[in-house]
């Protein structure tokens, strides 16, 4: 589904991507991990053709349409609640009256669909943008950090969403600093650091490649070992 060969991209002096290679099959979620400035955005900027690579070659098996993203929780009008958010994104995709209620029961926001998204908690809002993103059932998805401001049960409920997607068939990409996470929701990962991938592959097999005990530190200890970078 994604194809990244020998993809480097500087921003003026400074090389933020070097000699990228990342493989994501169809129907798999993949998982990018590395500490904040290792160049996690960058990649999911230049495969949604928001920046290009400076060389190498980048190959996306999806048509524009096709894709969904949720990279922050820009987008949504604040004066709107949230089922008029995503009546006005059904509305321009042609989707069904009833898919924008049925995708905010899915995000756990049925309840709160009569809320205006200014006076939603940042949880509740990455909900919402991610509920955006996942409105017209998407062949591949790119979400950064879905779970970051979320409490553990509501992070365990979009996990579950994540993996009936992926048995749905759709391909997902994330990024994410959730070792435990990473561990039972990706198929593979690549570790990044300095704009280097360092490692990738299953991720529990990267643990016993490094004996590793599959526990949720095991990431992070691999990591460390590979940079000297504590996740």
């Amino acid at each position: 589904m994604i194809k990244m060969e020998n993809v480097e991209k500087r921003f003026g002096q400074h090389t933020v991507l070097s000699d990228v290679n990342i493989n994501v099959k169809e129907g798999e979620i993949f998982g990018l991990l590395g500490p904040s400035g290792a160049g996690k955005t960058t990649i999911i900027n230049i495969l949604t053709n928001q920046i290009k690579e400076d060389s190498g070659t980048k190959e996306v098996k999806a048509l524009p349409h096709e894709i969904g993203i949720m990279l922050d929780i820009g987008g949504l009008y604040a004066h709107l609640n949230c089922l008029e958010n995503l009546n006005l994104y059904a509305g321009i995709y042609g989707l069904p009256k009833s898919k924008p209620m049925e995708v905010l029961e899915n995000v756990g926001l049925k309840d709160s669909a009569k809320k205006t998204v200014s006076t939603l908690s940042r949880g509740m809002t990455q909900r919402l943008a991610l509920a955006r993103a996942i409105l017209y059932e998407p062949k591949l998805l790119f979400l950064d950090e879905p779970t970051s401001a979320l409490d553990p049960g509501t992070s365990k409920g979009v996990c579950r969403l994540m993996q009936g997607l992926r048995e749905q068939g759709t391909t997902i990409f994330l990024t994410t600093h959730n070792m435990d996470e990473a561990l039972k929701l990706c198929n593979r990962i690549a570790l990044l650091y300095d704009g280097k991938i360092v490692e990738q592959g299953n991720p529990v097999e990267i643990c016993e490649r490094y004996e590793a005990v599959r526990t949720v530190p095991d990431l992070e200890t691999v990591f460390l070992q590979l940079t000297g970078v504590q996740l």
